[in-house]
This record gives structure tokens, C-alpha cells and sequence, in this order.
């Protein structure tokens, strides 16, 4: 099987045109996921990103042409170094027609209504990025960040109501979170960093892949997801590695943002004050929490 995958790996360097993957039909209205013909370890080749941006601007100038209302940029496609979360597409383009959206704010509303209401602290890492960032910011009233960068975190803490600027607190050890049973991590945790948090823990997780579960003492959450609504027709597919009609929650950012007609572009930085917008306006849908 092998010698067949490094040909199809190999000819997917020359392919620059998305492709048609599946599709369902909710409220009346298509929905397609177009693959783009690249590996997940392509994304992080330096040499390899001209030509992804190439494969993702395609397909958006051929949505735009189609007509298509709204391009949702999945798994890697928005990632922050490769594009800006879509900034790239936006502003090369400003006169598209079709909205370009992320998603991340409701993924960034979902791993904020899995935190049990009495929780007291999070233990934050990721925190400098685009969803790490969103999230501190909207727990930033009682709640504890991790960053590894003083200057990026400073950054984040003047985003801030000055009032609030004392509820992030920077910290450069696992050990800090110790007595910490709420934990969001947004980039890989090894088994030794894992070890610090207390028996009992939670990890709520946004980093991809997800992170193994090495401890027995505590629970692991999957990537934030949604179920779709009774109504859905056509899904003859499961998502990556969600159960029949659950779909990642950027993947229903996008459909959320047709369904409610929006016609902002969702790109770049988390819009904080949009999270609980986004959160309300799925659950309007009909869409539920996993």
C-alpha cells in the first residue's frame, strides 16, 4: 500500500485545485467540503506554503464565481502563519462577493461553555495564539494564563479592561498549575508536563492533534464540535474522527454564518465581544453541544 501513497504524495505537490470530498443539504441550502490535495506535515514546510496559499486563494476565487454565500477555511488552512487566519485572501481580494470565515470564534465558544461554572482558575497554554488569546481575554475577569513569551503576553494583558489586566497572571512552569483541575491546552503537552496537574483534572483541548491521555486520574476533552440539526440531509460521512453528524465547531462557524446571513468577513483576530454572538446565534440553529 505504501508505494501507491508516496506516488498520490507526491503528485499532490503539482495539484493546485480543490476538489469536491462530500455533501449535505440543511435548511435548503448545499454544503460541500472542497479538499485541498495536501498532507497535514506540508503545512509546516516553509517552502511548501506559496503553493498552499496558491491551492486555498483558487478555490476561493472559484466559490466567489460560483456564487457561492460563504468559504469556511478548515483544519490548517487558517493557520495564523500561513495566512492570517484568511487576512491574506481579504485583503489581496477586497472585492469578493463570497465571505471568507475562520470559524474560531465558535470554537473559542464552545471550549468556554465546556468550563464548569465554579471553576475558579484555568491553566492556559497556547495562550498567544489566535484562540488562546480569545479565550484569555474573556476569562480574564478570574482566571490564569499560560505564555512563554513576556512580550506577546504583555501584548494580550493590555488588550484588557485595565480593571481586569491583574486576573492574568504569567507563568513559565507546568508546576504553577498544580493545584489547577481546569486545564486548556492549546499546543502539545507531554506525558512529564501533563504529570503536574492534580488528580481529577479536566483537559479541554484545542491544539491538533489532540494530545494523547496518558493520566488515568483525569479526563480528556475531544476538539470542540457541535451536533448538527435533526434535519440534515444527505451526511454520508463522519468528520475526522467525530461520530456521525457532529461536525468540528469552525466547520459549523461557517454554516452559522450563512444560515444567520452575515456578511462580515471572519478572519484574523477572535472578535471577543462576538463569542457569546456566535454561541447564541447556533444554538438558535438548532446545533448542540457534544
Amino acid at each position: 500500500m505504501w508505494p501507491f501513497l508516496f506516488v498520490l504524495m507526491n503528485f499532490s505537490w503539482v495539484v493546485y485545485k480543490t476538489f469536491v470530498a462530500a455533501s449535505y443539504n440543511l435548511r435548503g441550502r448545499l454544503h460541500q467540503t472542497w479538499m485541498a490535495p495536501r498532507y497535514g506535515f506540508q503545512y509546516f514546510l516553509p517552502f511548501a506554503r506559496e503553493g498552499i496559499n496558491k491551492v486555498i486563494e483558487e478555490a476561493i476565487l472559484e466559490a466567489d464565481r460560483m456564487g457561492v454565500k460563504v468559504i469556511s477555511l478548515a483544519a490548517l488552512n487558517k493557520n495564523e502563519s500561513l495566512n492570517g487566519g484568511g487576512t491574506l485572501y481579504v485583503n489581496k481580494h477586497p472585492n469578493l462577493r463570497v465571505r471568507v470565515v475562520h470559524g474560531n470564534t465558535l470554537t473559542a465558544a464552545v471550549i468556554l461553555k465546556e468550563i464548569p461554572q465554579n471553576a475558579t482558575q484555568v491553566f492556559l497554554t497556547g495562550a498567544t495564539s489566535k484562540l488562546g488569546r480569545a479565550i484569555s481575554l474573556y476569562l480574564c475577569r478570574k482566571r490564569f494564563m499560560l505564555t512563554q513569551s513576556s512580550e506577546r503576553f504583555e501584548s494580550i494583558q493590555r488588550e484588557a479592561p485595565i480593571d481586569c489586566q491583574q486576573f492574568l497572571v504569567q507563568v513559565t512552569k507546568y508546576q504553577a498549575a498544580q493545584h489547577c483541575k481546569t486545564w486548556i491546552i492549546g499546543k502539545w503537552c507531554t506525558p512529564r508536563e501533563q504529570s503536574w496537574a492534580p488528580p481529577g483534572t479536566h483537559f479541554h483541548q484545542f491544539v491538533v492533534p489532540p494530545i494523547l491521555g496518558f493520566r488515568r486520574d483525569c479526563t480528556y476533552g475531544k476538539l470542540a464540535a457541535m451536533r448538527l440539526p435533526e434535519d440534515v440531509e444527505g451526511l454520508g460521512y463522519c468528520e475526522y474522527t467525530m461520530e456521525r453528524g457532529v461536525l468540528h465547531a469552525c466547520h459549523v462557524g461557517g454554516v452559522v454564518h450563512l444560515l444567520q446571513g452575515w456578511t462580515h468577513h471572519e478572519v484574523g483576530a477572535i472578535d471577543v465581544d462576538q463569542i457569546d454572538v456566535a454561541w447564541t446565534a447556533a444554538l438558535s440553529h438548532g446545533f448542540k453541544p457534544v
